[in-house]
């Protein structure tokens, strides 16, 4: 008997699908997509409404032939791609191929790799959505146009090897504006005052409010005296006190961008490891039963949820936590997007919440099992019930008795107490700006009682500029303004990276000059490219076209031919632009010039601008003033070939003391090691010896600690050809 093809993108996907389809199926990859625009060429007829020119990718040929081969012998072909436009392009590009008949129903899709999720999704197969396709289309001749022409503008005027893309450069302009605005900001000097007061011997702990009714405002230290000068002779008394009680709801279950956001803050994870590490888990792997997939589909904007997975979700805490955890109506969340948001797809979460991370975590690798357990978390906690917290807020005055120039001084203080930790017990959101939690516990006292007055803390403060972008915050702004698709982000940050746009240094985007170059340029003569607002409505655009609203090619006529005269103005206008080498004071001890800085592809380093008569380069060292304790030579700063920062000693290789951790220059007193400092999310320094510490290294730090190792080796003279090409 003839058996059905299914044909899916990848071995492991199809490796997790054969096992639940039994004798009667094959299962093959496509490997991904098997046609697309040639990279030699355009591949778009401009001039012949935008028809496109479909290739065969090279080395696919014996693939296809074996696909093809399959067809044959085949009674049916389902074709599995994933459930998203790329899918339905890569399903779309395989029945041409495969000559499928166009009103057969061959097209499958599921949003888990589950047995019953496959077993009900090849029962119901449908005809090719080319709405979905055609949006598709219209992004890749979109993208094609933007980044083939204004591509080798930018060889041409600026530098070979360089890049614009429609989404990319939209990305680059929010991380270029905000540097500009790091840039431009000018300091301003604030006091803030806090009361250290006793009430029947027990602390009480207020920040000064309001003065006369007003919001506070010291500005300067002149101002902070006179204060504490009317301050020192007032009386102080407990005014008011306002007890409310307070519910937390939990955070929605994840989407691809709160997913990448979440990663980021709290697994400190890229938006490419994220993306790579959620991919492994949908596919399969073997957790004890089998290979298997362990969460849903990665790529969603939907916080829907099946009443099959809500329903599990609530006997699952029942069972777990109590019946006070169950909320007693199932939680529904709003998805945020008006009309964006592809509701065919749920959210992300595990494909059964009985496969608990603690029961599938001896089969995981170390990050794998770190995303696994923030998404299954992430969802556990959406369908729980509310925290409740008891807020204690206590108002203080202190008040002149004399009616001449009084004035009145109130100070304010806050505590939260988790009455019922409610979703609190499983999983708590992180936040961009962790800030400390008003958590103090506020003694007993009573309206009207005195309070004594052990201090006043007066504290200088400056305003801060706007931080700058992290993997999190800017997936963040792009999801906000409506630039790109969930699966877009990850890409589109590395190729700004690749690009020498921006460099990541402690997890924050920093903008080249190279790349503020570029953003100007484009700004000037590539406005709309550059607008965010016309980026955005570009997506809305292209949803329409999924909708069957729009045709797609309608997208491309409205857009080119502007597109095509500011490139030709641009073609005229702009001379030839020459990038100096930044110099540094770092002198080549080869032949006395100054070294100047380059870009290669681990960062920046220094390079003698003499090449080739001189071929010395240098990895950039920081120096932080604390010598080596086993040599006696300066620690300095180093970034390794992730871009994370770590020390180590400046004398490498001869001694290879390195460390994540700061050293502090002081000696362990129990074992002589280097004493290290920690510095969390609000600033706390933490100072211990990293070789007497109870807790282990985890074993991927250990690894990723070799790894830096063998790029310091790498980093050597020796290695002149690897410098060489860097150079060059």
């Amino acid at each position: 008997m003839s058996k059905t093809l299914v044909i899916v993108e990848s071995p492991t996907k199809a490796k997790s699908i054969g096992k639940f389809l039994g004798r009667n199926y094959t299962v093959k990859s496509s490997m991904g997509h098997i046609r697309d625009l040639p990279k030699s060429q355009l591949g778009v007829d401009t001039e012949n409404n935008f028809e496109p020119k479909y290739i065969t990718i090279r080395g696919k040929g014996e693939l296809l032939k074996e696909l093809k081969a399959s067809a044959k012998k085949s009674s049916k072909i389902l074709l599995a791609a994933d459930p998203d436009r790329e899918g339905e392009a890569i399903a779309w590009h395989l029945k041409t191929y495969l000559g499928i008949p166009d009103e057969e129903k061959c097209r499958i899709e599921f949003n888990e790799i589950t047995k019953t999720a496959i077993q009900a999704a090849v029962k119901k197969p449908r005809a090719l959505d080319m709405d979905r396709v055609d949006a598709q289309q219209a992004r890749r001749i979109l993208d094609r146009l933007v980044g083939y022409k204004l591509s080798p503008l930018l060889w041409k005027k600026v530098r070979k090897g360089l890049s614009a893309g429609r989404v990319q450069s939209v990305a680059m302009r929010l991380i270029c504006d905000r540097e500009e605005e790091i840039e431009n900001f000018i300091q301003e000097e604030y006091w803030s005052l806090t009361g250290d007061f006793r009430a029947d011997q027990k602390p009480l702990t207020a920040k000064l409010f309001k003065i006369n009714n007003q919001k506070v405002e010291i500005p300067n230290q002149e101002t902070m005296d006179q204060i504490l000068a009317e301050l020192g002779r007032l009386p102080f008394v407990v005014d008011k006190i306002v007890k409310k009680e307070k519910k937390r709801n939990p955070s929605p279950p994840f989407t691809t961008s709160s997913m990448q956001q979440e990663a980021s803050r709290k697994l400190g994870f890229t938006a490419r490891k994220t993306m790579q590490l959620a991919q492994q888990l949908y596919e399969g792997l073997d957790v004890g039963e089998g290979t298997v997939g362990l969460i849903t589909y990665m790529r969603t904007d939907s916080t829907r949820l099946s009443e099959t997975a809500q329903q599990e979700a609530r006997e699952f805490i029942q069972n777990k936590y109590g019946t006070p955890f169950v909320p007693e109506q199932v939680r529904q969340f709003a998805d945020k997007g008006k009309g964006k948001v592809q509701n065919a797809h749920e959210a992300i979460r595990p494909s059964a919440v009985l496969r608990t991370p603690e029961q599938v975590k001896p089969f995981l690798k170390g990050p794998q099992f770190k995303l696994y357990k923030l998404i299954w978390e992430r969802f556990v906690a959406s369908q729980m019930s509310s925290a409740i917290l008891d807020v204690t807020t206590v108002d203080i005055k202190g008040e002149h008795d004399t009616v001449d120039q009084s004035r009145d001084f109130l100070f304010r203080a806050s505590g939260t107490i988790v009455r019922f930790p409610g979703f609190m017990q499983v999983y708590i959101e992180g936040k961009d700006d962790e800030t400390a939690d008003e958590n103090d516990l506020i003694p007993q006292v009573t309206e009207g009682q005195s309070l004594t007055l052990e201090k006043f803390i007066p504290k200088q403060h400056f305003t801060q500029p706007p931080p700058r972008f992290s993997d999190a915050s800017l997936v963040k702004t792009m999801e906000e303004k409506g630039i790109g698709r969930p699966s877009t982000y990850a890409p589109i940050i590395d190729t700004i990276l690749a690009r020498g746009y921006v460099l990541r240094q402690e997890k924050q985007f920093h903008a080249t000059e190279l790349g503020k170059l570029v953003v100007d340029l484009l700004k000037e003569y590539f406005p709309k490219i550059l607008d965010v607002e016309f980026t955005a409505g570009m997506e809305e655009q292209l949803d329409l076209v999924e909708e069957g609203k729009l045709p797609w090619k309608q997208i491309l006529n409205e857009f080119y031919p502007p597109f095509q005269k500011d490139l030709e103005y641009a073609e005229e206008q702009i001379g030839e632009i020459e990038i100096e080498d930044e110099v540094s004071d770092e002198i080549c001890e080869k032949c006395g010039r100054n070294m100047v800085y380059k870009l290669g592809r681990y960062g920046r380093f220094l390079a003698c601008p003499g090449f080739p008569e001189c071929r010395n380069t240098k990895p950039i060292l920081t120096e932080i003033g604390v010598k080596c304790l086993a040599c006696g030579g300066e620690i300095v700063e180093r970034k390794g070939k992730r871009g994370r920062i770590f020390y180590g000693c400046k004398n490498y290789p001869e001694c290879e003391y390195v460390s994540w951790d700061k050293p502090t220059g002081e000696a362990c007193p129990t074992c002589g090691s280097m004493m290290v400092e920690k510095v969390n999310k609000k600033q706390e320094k933490t100072v211990y010896c990293p070789q007497c510490k109870a807790r282990e290294k985890e074993p991927e730090q250990e690894e990723a600690l070799e790894q830096e190792k063998t790029l310091e080796k790498e980093e050597n003279p020796e290695k002149e050809e690897t410098r060489k090409k860097e150079q060059e």
